[in-house]
This record gives structure tokens, sequence and C-alpha cells, in this order.
């Protein structure tokens, strides 16, 4: 069994104002993805201005606070949600949905796809190699909250976590950060470093994540609000992935095929 590093969730003071690591995170990941996808454009434009990424990043970063914040209070914590409405704004203790971020982060890019008069297919291809920065960036958030534990395991890298008993766990938050994070950037910088059919990108994006949570989801303890919804191991996360992983399918099959079918024509 590992000792879990319990770490304080402020970073810093700003005079009286705590900067939490978990805001910090969320930081890390929007200028991260910015500065990889700028140097990108700088070498290989791919229609997109550096102002464009700009705007792109600043109303995405918008959609996924916004966006996941709500998303988790309404999939996940609609209970206190009613009791305490206030919740909603109190993103510094954690608790935000992914599905919900996503959600936000793709009504963002349809304002900007319209306002940059571009398919919108082009601008989620764009941006979604860097998203998972971010992710990444937000499990060793959770790591450091202490929050969304695994399972109960008696593997030698079990942890004991702060309000979740005295039996060691799963670092599901870890797991998820291998996964969600370096792996899945890994194998989409790869795919995208030349340009693909329209759609192929996100249609990739939305499989492999959609995988890769619903793997870490065996690990991971489910919400104690919500707890199993099935079979004893079916979770929300799950349930919430698998649509994403059917349409990224139709969505890498309709761009390989529209490109095809636009090679044959030309």
């Amino acid at each position: 069994m590992l000792a879990y590093p319990s770490i304080d969730p402020v970073a810093f003071h700003i005079g009286s104002w705590p900067v939490y690591w978990y805001g910090l995170m969320y930081l890390v990941g929007f200028l991260g993805g910015w500065g990889l996808l700028s140097l990108r454009l700088r070498t290989s434009p791919r229609g997109f201005t550096q102002d464009q990424l700009s705007d792109l990043i600043f109303y995405a970063a918008l959609g996924a606070i916004i966006g996941g914040r709500l998303g988790y209070m309404l999939f996940y914590d609609w209970h206190n949600l009613l009791s305490n409405p206030a919740l909603v704004v109190q993103t510094w203790k954690g608790g935000m949905s992914f599905h919900g971020g996503l959600i936000g982060v793709l009504l963002a890019l349809l304002i900007c796809a319209r306002k940059f008069k571009k398919p919108f297919l082009s601008l989620t291809d764009l941006i979604a190699p860097a998203v998972p920065i971010g992710l990444g960036a937000g499990r060793i958030g959770n790591f450091i909250n202490g929050e969304l534990w695994g399972r109960v395991t008696d593997v030698p890298w079990g942890m004991v976590f702060p309000n979740a008993g005295l039996a060691p766990r799963h670092p599901s938050q870890l797991y998820e950060f291998l996964m969600e994070g370096v792996l899945l950037f890994i194998i989409l910088w790869c795919y995208s470093a030349k340009p693909k059919p329209l759609g192929a990108v996100s249609g990739m994006f939305a499989i492999c994540y959609g995988v890769f949570r619903c793997i870490a989801e065996f690990f991971r303890s489910p919400d104690v609000q919500i707890g199993y919804l099935a079979f004893d191991w079916l979770t929300e996360g799950q349930l919430l992935s698998v649509p994403l992983i059917l349409v990224g399918i139709v969505l890498v099959i309709w761009a390989y095929k529209r490109n095809a079918n636009t090679m044959e024509k030309v």
C-alpha cells in the first residue's frame, strides 16, 4: 500500500484570496492547449489564424467551465442543486462533469463557427488534439483534492484516501490521467499530425475518450449519491460514454466515406 500524499488544496494566497490547485490545473490545461495549437498553426495553418485560435480557446474555456459545473450538478448531484443552488458557482470545491463540459464546448464552438463562417467540424477537429491536456490536468486536480477515488483494492499501489474509509483504494484519478490525458493526447496528436478528412479527428477523440472512460469506471467508485445503475458495476459515467463511442464511430466512417466520394468526383 502506498501513502496518499496529502496536499493542501490551496496552492497559495493572493492577499486573503485563496488560489486552489484545482483551478490552476484548469489554467494549465487551457494555456497548454493554446500554446501547442498555436505552435501547430505556425507550421500548418489549416485555414485558421492565431487570432481565431485565441477566440476559440476563450469561448471553449467558458463553455467547459460553465457546462462542466452545470453538467455535474445535473447529472450527478441534482438533489443538492435543488437544496442549495449556490453550489453551481463553487467550482473550486471540485465537481466538474466531462460530458457537461463537452456540451458546453460544443455550443461555444457552434457560436464560433457562425462567427468565422467555417464548418463546425473543422473547429472541433482543430482543438480536439489539445483537449487531453486539460483532461489530464483536471485529473491531477481531482487527486490533489482527494476526490473521485477508486474502488477498494488489494493491489500494492492502493491508497487510503481522506474521507474514504480505512480500506486502500485504486488511485483511479491517476489511471484517468494516464488514459484520458497522456495516452489520449499521444494518439490524437499523432493521428492529427497531417490533415485528416473533416470530422475524423473529432470522431477519433469521441471513440478513444469513451473507451478509456468506460475502462476507468471499472476502477473508480461511483458517486455515492447515485451508486451503480445496474449489475453492481454499470455507472453513470459509462452510461454517458457509450453514446459518445457510437457517435465517434459513425463520425469517422462518415468522414472517410465522404472524403472517398469527393476524391472520386475529382
